[in-house]
């Protein structure tokens, strides 16, 4: 017994002492010298472009690793001693002599003789079981430099098991998957996962935004536990979703290779690796695995003054329509961002007024510190002069790609202060809603601000009795489109005042139809249907169309479709439009639709052939493998032939997601005393009135009024000219996105996107006694430019891929009508200029002794105008208008 127990003991003791020298991760051996080949390579281009054509370039060394020392408890805990020498940089792409600027060039006329040195000065990795947990570099060596040798450590990094881990290294700390077999292991790494010490931004509207797609992929080999070689190929590419076409794709890829084992440093005794790394060099110290920010300054590059007058004379208001005034937006836009509040400030007090006004929108646009600072200094809104400024000031903030609760509070503490004009009041109000939910969509939505916002917008319409200001705040609410909103938008839905109920309303049909709760339904169903009072045809009309959208019942529908016959004449028409709109556009109530009309009683003759001029009706604008733009025009006409609403949409569909494009709606009341005509029910005593409201990219915006009230009109009517009235005019950042990319090689790519859009809409309304005839017109121009480009910068040289589009156009919507005789005589036309579309692309390499590559390429296009069909009732209309001409 006593000789069974001493041999189990030993046994003990033996395996005891072979798990403690076991490796569980790779070893390199002592008193040996590694030496490897590494390069690092990054190269820019479109997806679809050959590397050969790559602006970019090589950094090519040898890399000697050695072992210091080893901790004897855990065999796998490691201290390396690497060092990179004979340096060599070249260019990524194969280009001639001529083109090729590196040709010719040391390493050290291109890094510098200091940053050279540090590069080749020694450093010392922690390695444990196959991770890197520590780098030791001196401190003061700049940031590029540091990032290269993280790059170089990262190779290291493997285990010799499958599975998947968080783990730290050049590029941020990502989730990694392992697939390892006997003697390869392939680290995948999950980019998008990735997190890193710089956050970048991306517009709100992922149909205006820019999507990207990105994979890391490295394959080590192995030769008796050592590394033979590690081969990194990592690509992102980013593209814009509204044309996928305007992308870009860096390729980073690099390699190390062993070469040959020598004989090396003999092992360092020491209690741990950071006592060992101080007793060597005590210059050397843990700067941490993951890479740092580099700030790069720009030699030679124009400030805010200088870019200023390169580019205000594309800023006048002549050439909005043309591409070089977005294009100079942007160039704007990025001098902006880099420069203070007083060089903002200086370059505002010496601007001209005729440019002045699109100065405003670029350094609203800019959302920095600076620039709104700047700005609101700039800007006294305790006085009423000065009003365009504002209201561009105010809508610039709506437009915001990534408005901050900075913003939010500066619109907070200006609404609560002396404001000298009630529009600008109405306008600030309006767009903080709009800011309250791009910042709710960021996550935002219980910051101290949002809160405080949100409070004040959702008991503003019953803290006042002034109807201009309940409209200001269901406005407010329409653009914040706050689930606790629906409630108070369905108590001012029922409201005896039609202007509160037509907002209301429409407010509600922007919200998700999954917020539309049952009590909602039924509260829109009793203004459709009157069962408690008389509603103006206008607010029946947008009722009908909240129910419609948003998942309506069997029983919904069969009673819109019964009460078809029994509604006054143009509504009866206008409803019957809408169905067969629902039917022939195949929107998401056609089923239910068509189930109903199954039954002869909701689907006959007699209600099916009601006449009239007014119609609902939708088509397709553009068609694309990248996205679906849609339109629909409504017209609803009271019984005398009048307007009584138009209503223009423009969607845009792009990655699931829909964008509220454009919104115009023209709405008139009381006009029927100029024509000796007798108003419809329910509206005998409304003031005249015609006024213009506009909704742009999700943005609702302050309403404009023709005339309002009978002596008003009157005015207007002899002193009108025909000229529109404008809506809205300015600089737009429609696209801005903006990331770093740090590649595991150490190096990192600078992505800006920006997309600026000149736009000029306007409406109109003529009415003539003489010859019985009225138009209105909205007018639509437009000059768009988008631009992508993607660098890397290291201070030392520099790379870079830009593409872009750019093109002008003009939407126009006449409504003609002709009273003269009943049934009165309607003509709609959506007319499409033809317009010019360019595609770009540029590269372009650069050294610290100015040489320089620059290639650039382009295609032009004409892109045919078009009159967008309309229903063949209006055709018909068209040709008796215009019998004339035809």
């Amino acid at each position: 017994m006593l000789r069974l127990a001493g041999l189990l003991l030993c046994v003990t003791s033996f395996l005891s002492t072979s798990s403690l020298g076991a490796s569980a991760g790779p070893q390199i051996d002592n008193d040996k010298l590694y030496k490897y080949s590494y390069s690092a390579e990054v190269g820019l281009n479109r997806p679809t472009g050959s590397t050969r054509g790559n602006a970019g370039f090589r950094i090519s060394s040898d890399v000697d690793i050695s072992l210091v020392w080893r901790n004897s408890e855990i065999q796998d805990e490691q201290l390396l001693r690497v060092q990179i020498s004979n340096v060599q940089v070249e260019s990524a792409g194969k280009r001639s002599r001529k083109h090729n600027i590196f040709q010719g060039s040391s390493a050290e006329s291109i890094l510098g003789k200091v940053r050279l040195e540090a590069l080749q000065r020694p450093f010392m990795v922690l390695w444990k079981m196959g991770k890197i947990r520590s780098l030791y570099a001196q401190k003061a060596e700049p940031a590029t430099i540091k990032n290269l040798k993280r790059g170089v450590a990262s190779m290291l990094m493997m285990q010799l098991k499958s599975g998947k881990m968080l783990e730290a290294d050049a590029s941020g700390k990502c989730l990694v998957e392992y697939k390892a077999t006997k003697d390869q292991v392939v680290r995948i790494k999950h980019l998008d996962t990735c997190k890193t010490q710089e956050m970048g931004f991306t517009t709100h509207s992922p149909v205006l935004g820019v999507s990207g797609k990105s994979a890391s992929e490295t394959v080590i080999t192995l030769e008796n536990g050592i590394i033979k070689s590690s081969d990194v190929e990592e690509t992102h590419t980013l593209s814009v979703n509204a044309h996928h076409k305007a992308a870009t794709k860096v390729l980073s890829r690099q390699s190390l290779t062993l070469k040959k084992i020598e004989v090396g440093p003999a092992e360092v005794a020491g209690k741990d690796a950071a006592s060992v790394v101080k007793s060597l060099d005590d210059k050397l110290m843990s700067v941490g695995v993951m890479g740092e920010k580099v700030k790069t300054k720009c030699k030679g590059c124009p400030n805010l003054m200088d870019t200023w007058k390169a580019v205000r004379s594309q800023l006048e208001l002549d050439s909005l329509s043309k591409a070089e005034a977005p294009k100079s937006f942007l160039m704007l836009l990025h001098s902006l961002r880099k420069a203070s509040k007083s060089e903002i400030l200086t370059v505002l007090r010496n601007c001209s007024k005729t440019v002045l006004p699109q100065l405003v929108d670029a350094v609203t646009s800019a959302q920095t510190p600076s620039s709104l600072a700047a700005i609101l200094e700039f800007l006294d809104f305790s006085k009423k002069e000065g009003l365009m400024l504002q209201e561009r000031f105010l809508y610039a903030c709506g437009f915001a790609s990534h408005p901050t609760e900075n913003m939010l509070h500066s619109l907070l503490e200006l609404s609560q202060g002396k404001i000298g004009s009630t529009d600008i009041k109405e306008s600030t109000v309006i767009i903080m809603g709009a800011l309250l939910r791009k910042l709710c969509l960021k996550g935002a939505c219980e910051v101290p601000t949002v809160v405080k916002v949100k409070e004040m917008l959702l008991a503003g319409p019953d803290s006042t009795q002034v109807e201009s200001e309940i409209q200001m705040y269901l406005l407010a609410l329409k653009n914040a489109l706050l689930p606790e909103g629906v409630p108070v938008l369905a108590k001012y839905a029922e409201s005896e005042v039609g202007a509160f109920s037509t907002i209301a309303i429409t407010a509600l049909q922007r919200y998700n139809p999954e917020l539309i709760t049952p009590e909602v339904k039924k509260m829109l169903n009793r203004i459709y249907h009157q069962n408690q009072r008389i509603y103006e045809k206008n607010v029946r009309a947008a009722a009908a169309d909240v129910i419609m959208s948003s998942s309506p019942s069997y029983m919904e529908v069969k009673n819109l479709l019964l009460s078809i016959g029994h509604l006054p004449h143009e509504m009866n028409k206008y409803m019957l439009s809408k169905v067969q709109d629902i039917l022939r556009f195949e929107m998401p109530a056609c089923k239910l639709v068509r189930q109903v009309m199954k039954d002869m009683v909701s689907h006959n003759y007699d209600r099916f052939s009601k006449t009239g001029s007014s119609s609902a009706f939708s088509g397709f604008m553009a068609r694309t493998a990248d996205v679906t733009c849609t339109y629909n025009l409504d017209i609803l006409y009271s019984g005398s032939g009048t307007l009584r609403r138009s209503n223009m949409n423009i969607y845009g569909q792009s990655n699931n997601a829909l964008l509220h494009g454009l919104q115009v709606t023209i709405e008139a009341q009381g006009l029927e005393s100029l024509i000796a005509a007798t108003p419809d029910e329910g509206e005998e005593d409304l003031e005249s009135f015609a006024g213009m409201s506009a909704l742009l990219f999700d943005v609702q915006l302050r309403p404009v009024t023709f005339f309002k009230g009978y002596s008003d009109l009157m005015s207007k009517m002899f002193s009108m000219s025909g000229d529109p009235i404008n809506v809205v005019k300015g600089l737009i950042l429609l696209t801005d996105h903006s990331q770093v990319i740090p590649l595991q090689s150490g190096l990192r790519a600078n992505a800006e996107f920006q997309g600026g859009l000149a736009i000029d809409i306007s409406g109109g309304m003529e009415i003539s006694l003489w010859y019985r005839e009225s138009k209105t017109s909205v007018n639509n121009r437009g000059a768009l430019v988008v631009i992508g480009n993607v660098t890397v910068d290291t201070d030392f040289v520099s790379a870079g891929v830009e593409v872009g589009f750019e093109t002008e156009a003009t939407l126009d919507f006449i409504t003609t009508v002709q009273f003269s005789e009943y049934p009165f005589l309607v003509c709609m036309q959506m007319d499409k200029t033809t317009f010019p579309f360019r595609e770009m692309v540029s590269k372009q390499e650069k050294l610290p002794s100015g040489q320089t590559f620059f290639s650039k390429k382009s295609r032009d296009q004409l892109v045919p105008g078009s009159e967008f069909p309309l229903h063949q009732e209006n055709s018909n209309m068209c040709k008796k208008v215009f019998e004339q001409a035809w």
